[in-house]
């Protein structure tokens, strides 16, 4: 008999995985985490089926089961999670602490307006031009602080809007109600 041990397979792939992907630990958590999800509701199922063939119905019971109440923070959060509004919901709170995130002094002349979420453009209205000129040159700062509080990549752009003129008047003569030259013809 020789002293050469048969060649061991490597059980790894030539080209290893790029870091993104989750690793074989990872999977196996998350196939034990849904499996356990699936015998919790089978077990649930179940058991309602035997109560309602005792002709008892849905009944309360000393566990925590579905049914019971739920904490408000805890649902909401649960609703944001089901519905995959985490990113929406992270800027909305930015535009909540906006003060905060730029400084008071640039909060006083520039607020946010709306988030696009597929283009990830965080639209800013300024009261003066000097002020949305002021903003387009603090914009790359901003935007790279914004991603330090929302994620990486939540804010692609942000977009600076000056000030709104007031609404455009025909004439020195109106009458209230009309909506210009163009409502008597239909």
């Amino acid at each position: 008999m020789t002293d050469e041990q048969p060649p061991v397979e490597n059980s790894r792939p030539e080209n290893p995985k790029p870091a993104a992907e989750p690793s074989g630990v990872d999977l196996a958590r998350v196939a034990l985490r849904a499996a356990k999800e699936r015998a919790r509701a089978r077990g649930d199922a179940a058991q309602q089926k035997r109560q309602a063939r005792r002709g008892g119905g849905l009944r309360s019971g000393a566990r925590a089961d579905g049914r019971d109440p739920m904490a408000f923070g805890a649902a909401i959060n649960r609703l944001i999670t089901e519905r995959g509004w985490e990113t929406p919901a992270a800027v909305g709170g930015v535009m909540g602490r906006w003060p905060q995130i730029v400084g008071e002094d640039v909060a006083k002349h520039c607020e946010p307006e709306k988030y696009d979420e597929d283009e990830r453009v965080l639209v800013v209205r300024c009261d003066s031009t000097a002020w949305a000129t002021n903003l387009r040159l603090l914009a790359p700062q901003l935007v790279a602080r914004l991603n330090e509080d929302l994620g990486h990549g939540a804010v692609k752009l942000i977009k600076v809007n000056g000030p709104g003129g007031p609404p455009r008047r025909y004439g020195p003569l109106r009458a209230p109600g009309s909506k210009g030259p163009g409502d008597t013809y239909g």
